[in-house]
Formats: C-alpha cells, structure tokens, sequence
C-alpha cells in the first residue's frame, strides 16, 4: 500500500469530518449559552436598553419612522431619526413576548450564533478544537458589549463579512454579490454599517497586493462591489441620513470623551483584555508569521480604533484570528483542518461522528432548560441603578408634575415610563451645541451657578437624581427639599 493510500484511509469520510466541524462548533455556542444564562442579569446594566425597547414598542403600535424628537423636553421638535429601527423592533418583539427575559434570551441566542459562525470559518483552516477555542476565547473577552443594544445583532454580521471577504481575496475570486444584503440587514440594524466599507476596503487592497494589475477584471469586480456597498446602504427608512447621523459621531460630537464606552482603553480595568494583546503581540513577534501588509495594516487598524474607543474591542478580537487563521494554517501545518483530516480519529471524535443528531438535541434541551429558568433562578430585570423603580413610584403616587431633571442614568427609564427627559442616551443626535458639556460641568467644583441658570432655563419642577450625582449638594444649597431617597435614587423639589 502506498503511503498516499494510506493517508487517505485513514482520513475519514469528509461526511463525518463536517459532522465533527459542526458539532465542535455548536459544542462552544451552547456552552456559552449556559454561561451567559447564568449571569443574564448583567445584560441589563446599561440605561440605553430602556429607551431602545420603547423606540421599539413605539413604532410597532404605530409605525410612523419619526424625524424629531418626542421623548425629552429639553429639545422637543428637534430633529432626531430612529436610525437603528429594526433593531430597536427586535428587542421590542422580544420584550413583548417574554419581558426583560425575553430580551435577554435574544441577546444570548444572538452571542451564540456569533460564537458558532467564528468557530465555523476558523475551522476551514484550523484544527476544530483549536478553531472553537479561540471563538470562545475571543468572545470572552469582548463580553463587557453585552448588552441589549441593537449593536450585537450586527456581530453575526460582520463576522460573517469579514470572512467571506477575506477569504475570497486570499482565493483570488470576487466578493459574493450576496454579501450586499447583509450591508442592507446591517445599516437598518445600527449605526456601525460604515464599518462595512471600511473591511471591504482592507479586503480590496489584500487582492490588490496578491495580484497586482495582472487581473483587470477581478479588481474590476471588487471597485465595483466596494461602490455598491454604500449604495445599498441607503436601502434605509432615512437614506442618506442615516450615514450622515453615523458620522456626527465620529466627528465633533461633544459627548463622546464624557460617555465611558467612547473613552480609550484603560488596562487597569480590562486586565484580561490586555493579557490577551500582550500574549498575541508576543506570539507575532517569536513566531515568522507573513501574512502580508494589507491584512496587517487591518490589525493596526483595528487595534488603533479598539485603543481610542472601548466599545470597538470587538473588532480586534473577532476579527483578527479571521483575517490570519489561513495564513497560520498554511505556515504552521500542525494547527491545520488538513494536518486534523490526515490524523486518526479518536475515540471522542469517532463519538461525536457517530451520535451527531442526539447529542445536538441534549445540548439544545440544555440550554433551553437552562434559557427558561433565567426568570426563576436569576432575577432577569435592569439594574436598579438604571430602573429607579421605586423613585418613579413615588413620582406617580405624589403627582409630581413640571419638568424633571435628571441623572443621565435615569434617562432611559423615564423614556420607557412615557417621562420626557432632560438629558438621556440619545447624545449621538441630541443633546449637543453646548448641552452635554453644561450638564457634565454643573457636577464639577462651583457648577451651582450653572445649575440654576439650567433649572430656571427649562422650567424644571422635580430633579431625579442618582445617588451619587455630585449635584446633590448644591440642589440643597439651592432651598430644594429632598422628598424621596433610597440607596440609587433621589429625588427633589423646589423648596416652599
């Protein structure tokens, strides 16, 4: 026997090797659904959830896309789009199947699909479990996104363009025309879609350097594709707005450096994060991996965005081991899909082969037992630093009235209550020329002044604060009563 035949004896069947690939990679998924069942209440810290659910259960009791703000008192009228509307509308299907539990099992069923389609494509190249490890790896550490916001809807999304695209490159071919429609599901989803171009435009110039001018057509094919990406992006409730809504963001936006996942990387607080670069920049540097410069270029790029603005760690690592994991696979054999396909099976794997479909039932039936005790075990509800649950029920019982002013935490949960607001998470449209940074000053050292001249500016009748605003003192100073207190929430009125 010859020693090809005898390699491809011992290879098994590409049936079973795929069945091996699938169920390693729905092996990480639904551990990871069983992870974040358990600590589900940790989805529902950010006060952004409140008002993107009740967006959400607006439009689907009347589905008008509104073009000014109703929710605040503060600018009322001004012009202010619902550019993440689908999103918004999937947690409001979910709220209103199931609560904040149905929210919640959502964002973990996206998380896992997540998880499975990042251990699926570096599983084309590297050995399963080197490829499901590293997912699972990956979305650990970007776990502080979490929550329920339209933006992890969008995490399938790019994981699945950042492979194709790049994979097609490495191949040499065209983008799949395909890939258009995800840009369209993304821009409706949420504001991130100008990412979209951006990935393409590194993927482009990855077959540019792979090719050079030697395949007109093919580059032809990828200019093409790259313009219609921002096209089809306008396939949108608002068009061109939306994209423009996107860049008021990104440039000139005086509440970015004041909200903390707009802020830069701080070590200190993501110990785990920083290891995790620390030991990837020391693997690169011992190891004679050449993966070329526009992927490298794409790593930079990514790092450079994820160290200026921490809610864009996603970027670096999901998307690096996509963009190496074949170059890696090709310069180190060992760590390959084929050096796998070439070893004998052994028994776990012959296992798993072998009892596919039962063993993806157990574990389906384990994370839905474990999906449906979320309410019962865990209390799946928003943090009560974001809820104020018991101050907003005073507000009710005591009639109080007037405009309030209130902590930016607050604002989401007075959105949700049909309470319009004075300041809330809607900074990336509202809340501008000067207001957000009067607000943030009227917590420093001698902002009184500047809080009064707020108060009687927008008619404020009542203040909700949170417990630890700096501006509670000068609320006193100022002859106002505290009528209400608990251990997250306060709230005042004018004195008599």
């Amino acid at each position: 026997m010859s020693g090809a035949e005898a390699i491809m004896r011992s290879m098994p069947r590409l049936d079973d090797a795929q069945r091996i690939r699938l169920l390693f990679c729905l092996f990480a998924a639904c551990a990871a659904g069983l992870v974040l069942a358990a600590f589900a209440g940790s989805m529902l810290q950010d006060p952004d959830s409140w008002w993107q659910v009740k967006v959400g259960l607006d439009f689907l009791s009347n589905p008008i896309f509104p073009t000014v703000d109703t929710y605040s008192h503060t600018f009322a009228g001004k012009p202010w789009i619902a550019k993440e509307w689908l999103g918004q509308v999937l947690l409001a299907l979910a709220y209103s199947a199931g609560g904040w539990k149905g929210v919640v099992t959502l964002i973990i069923a996206t998380i896992c699909l997540t998880i499975f389609l990042m251990g699926w494509f570096l599983s084309a190249s590297l050995k399963p479990l080197l490829a499901v490890g590293l997912a699972f790896v990956a979305a650990f550490l970007i776990d502080p996104i979490y929550t329920a916001r339209p933006h992890v809807f969008t995490l399938p999304i790019i994981v699945v363009w950042t492979a194709m695209l790049f994979g097609a490159a490495r191949a040499e071919k065209a983008p799949p025309p395909w890939l258009l429609v995800l840009v369209v599901l993304w821009a409706n989803l949420h504001a991130t879609f100008t990412l979209s171009f951006v990935i393409a435009a590194f993927a482009g110039l990855d077959i540019l350097a792979r090719t050079g001018l030697s395949k007109p057509r093919l580059l032809a094919k990828w200019i093409v594709f790259g313009l219609l990406c921002p096209l089809v992006s306008l396939i949108h409730p608002y068009g061109l707005k939306a994209i423009m809504a996107t860049l008021t963001v990104a440039y000139g936006n005086e509440a970015v450096p004041l909200i903390t996942e707009w802020q830069p990387f701080n070590a200190q607080e993501h110990l785990s994060q920083e290891v995790a670069m620390l030991v990837a920049l020391f693997g690169l540097l011992i190891s004679r991996l050449r993966i070329g410069w526009p992927r490298a270029l794409f790593i930079v790029f990514t790092l450079h965005v994820y160290l200026s603005h921490l809610r864009f760690m996603y970027l670096f690592f999901l998307l690096v081991p996509l963009v190496v994991a074949a170059e890696v696979a090709q310069q180190y054999p060992g760590l390959s899909l084929a050096s796998w396909l070439a070893d004998k099976r052994d028994g776990l794997e012959k296992f798993i082969a072998r009892h596919l479909h039962p063993i993806c039932a157990t574990a389906a039936l384990c994370v839905i037992g474990a999906v449906s005790l979320l309410g019962d075990v865990y209390r799946v509800e928003p943090s009560p630093r974001t809820s104020a649950t018991g101050a907003l029920a005073f507000a009710e019982s005591h009639h109080l009235s007037g405009n309030v002013l209130n902590s930016y935490n607050f604002g989401g949960t007075l959105i949700f209550h049909g309470i319009k607001t004075y300041i809330d998470g809607r900074t990336d449209q509202l809340f501008l020329g000067g207001f957000t940074k009067t607000d943030d000053e009227t917590g420093l050292s001698g902002g009184k002044p500047l809080l009064d001249a707020q108060i009687k500016k927008y008619g404020i009748g009542w203040a909700l604060l949170s417990s630890d605003d700096n501006r509670i003192p000068f609320f006193e100073e100022l002859g106002w009563k505290r009528v209400y207190s608990d251990n997250y929430a306060v709230i005042y009125q004018p004195g008599a």
